[in-house]
């Protein structure tokens, strides 16, 4: 690769594509894999063209394009728009559009999106780019997106702790091949580091500080991390033990979702209460061995908890129920879809302690009847959301209840739910604003 005295790099070049060519030559690709995406390092287009005829005809042009009458800061603004790839792209224009994408205000982000970038290779050359007035450190940038880049490594993870001190986002959800090793790091050099989301990444078993980091802390400001929002669905490898490593140092956390993390027990959720007793959302759906003695765990949350999921944990009854709608009375989202234990008479404690509610998913509860039904109708009256899909016992006197108390139901779900189409009619009349998701081919 060749750097110039001001690279600008484009990321989304593929191998057989020219290079970008003006009066002092043309850049060079620094791959040579066929397909490949890769980093191409390049000056800024010249100002101005030696030809008569070359110059005659980009005076033309020029008088053609309207985009160039549009004011700096227009042009600023729709650049905030594109994604990071595209963003290098039109930095190769010309001079005047090369000035604009390097403006400060678009680097807080880099986005970069697709399986067969060389993430690695483009962080590099981003991140040196950035760096260029103050020398190995970029503090403009906030924000890193590189989701589904499954060619991201511990090696770019390294490039962005070790030059963005400021980075408050990192997603890298999908990106398998990133280790534990990289994640330390990230959250050990980036200290203001808030939202972190490694979902899908199936070798992050923890989130701690590394050795080094933690002999350096001072013992007033201990080992905590400073990250509020963590998701780590589908990292499936997690266990209780790397959930108490976890709570013990992301103390502050109010957003934590464990979709599918199998190996979390209820042992797991009583090492995050004991330290996390900020959380406002959780979501620990599809975990199989958590059951009501974590409901109790969760329940410790009390008023704080507004956001939780725990579907398709079938060892959930009306016991753990209980134990939320008692103390966390602010609810305002619940996800129970194929808690099969759940019956009408925990719908009827829900409804008459969690009289917020908003969002209540019961789906694939074959026990729940219209006499919940009726209890919800009665305390919910600001419920937006409801789903009931496979609910076998439900029939279309419980939706008429429903649509008669709650005016402000926006979605309603009743697929493969035995009811009639009168009864769809009047949900429909009398909460016009809700859309409904039905399987009866009577109904449009």
């Amino acid at each position: 690769m060749r750097t110039l005295s001001t690279p600008s790099p484009a990321l989304i070049c593929p191998q057989n594509t020219h290079g970008f060519q003006n009066g002092r030559g043309s850049s060079t690709s620094s791959s040579s894999v066929t397909g490949e995406t890769v980093a191409m390092v390049h000056s800024p287009p010249p100002t101005r063209l030696t030809h008569p005829l070359i110059r005659l005809a980009s005076r033309q042009q020029k008088e053609q394009a309207n985009i160039d009458r549009l004011p700096d800061h227009s042009m600023i603004q729709i650049f905030s728009f594109l994604p990071t790839n595209q963003l290098c792209r039109c930095a190769r224009v010309c001079r005047r559009w090369y000035n604009l994408a390097w403006d400060p205000r678009l680097w807080r982000t880099i986005r970069l999106t697709g399986e067969t970038i060389n993430v690695d290779r483009a962080l590099k050359v981003l991140t040196r780019r950035l760096c260029q007035d103050t020398p190995n450190v970029c503090l403009m940038l906030e924000t890193v997106i590189v989701s589904g880049c499954r060619r991201l490594t511990d090696r770019g993870l390294y490039t962005i702790a070790q030059c963005c001190p400021e980075l408050r986002r990192l997603e890298v959800s999908g990106c398998y091949n990133i280790s534990n090793e990289a994640v330390f790091d990230v959250v050990s050099l980036c200290p203001n580091l808030e939202h972190l989301d490694v979902s899908g990444c199936s070798k992050v078993t923890c989130i701690s500080l590394t050795r080094e980091a933690s002999i350096k802390l001072s013992p007033l400001h201990g080992k905590q991390i400073s990250i509020r929002y963590l998701d780590m669905t589908d990292c499936f490898v997690l266990e209780d033990e790397g959930l108490h490593t976890i709570a013990a140092h992301c103390t502050q956390l109010t957003h934590l979702y464990l979709r599918r993390c199998v190996r979390i027990t209820d042992e797991g959720l009583r090492y995050l209460m004991i330290y996390c007793t900020s959380i406002k959302e959780l979501s620990v759906s599809d975990c199989r061995f958590v059951s009501d003695f974590g409901m109790r765990e969760i329940a410790k949350l009390e008023s704080r908890l507004r956001y939780l999921s725990i579907a398709h944990c079938g060892r959930i009854t009306d016991v753990g129920i209980r134990y939320v709608a008692k103390y966390c009375s602010k609810l305002r989202y619940l996800n129970a879809r194929g808690c099969e234990g759940l019956t009408d008479h925990g719908v009827e404690y829900l409804a008459k302690n969690c009289t917020k509610l908003k969002s209540l998913d019961i789906g694939k509860c074959p026990l729940v009847s219209d006499t919940g039904l009726e209890f919800l109708a009665l305390n919910c009256f600001n419920l937006k959301r409801l789903s009931l899909k496979s609910c076998e016992s439900i029939t279309g006197q419980g939706l008429q209840i429903v649509a008669a108390n709650c005016f402000d139901l926006q979605m309603l779900n009743v697929q493969d739910c035995d009811v009639s189409v009168d009864a769809l009619r009047f949900v429909k009349r009398h909460c016009k604003r809700c859309i409904i998701e039905h399987t009866n081919p009577a109904f449009f």
